[in-house]
């Protein structure tokens, strides 16, 4: 991304790029996983169609890895282009624990009108 700032909206679980004139231009939808451990699970990437191929996801993907290593807590992502870039950069983006991701699944099964 150039000169895109990227921001945390937690309260409504969406980490967003912005363009030059203030607008979301990409997010990632996410939630925050409460038990058995705290986690950071993303659900969904999403860029604006006028944006796409500016590396904006991956600068997504990259900040939120950021936030959690920050708030020293894991990522477990269920999104699928997360997944993909999580494996592309294994030093950012450490190897989510299996029964994290058990739990985030669970959790998504039991709140299906969330995302």
């Amino acid at each position: 991304m150039t000169d895109q700032d990227i921001r945390d909206d937690r309260a409504a679980g969406r980490l967003e790029a912005l363009g030059d004139g203030g607008e979301v231009v990409g997010r990632i939808e996410y939630f925050v996983l409460e038990s058995p451990g705290r986690a950071l699970v993303p659900v969904h990437t999403i860029v604006e169609p006028a944006h796409e191929g500016k590396g904006i996801a991956g600068s997504l993907a990259r900040e939120l890895y950021g936030i959690a290593a920050r708030e020293g807590i894991p990522v477990a992502p269920l999104c699928p282009y997360v997944v993909k870039w999580a494996q592309r950069h294994p030093e950012e983006a450490p190897a989510a624990d299996p029964e994290l991701l058990r739990a985030a699944k669970d959790w998504l099964r039991a709140h299906p009108g969330r995302f």
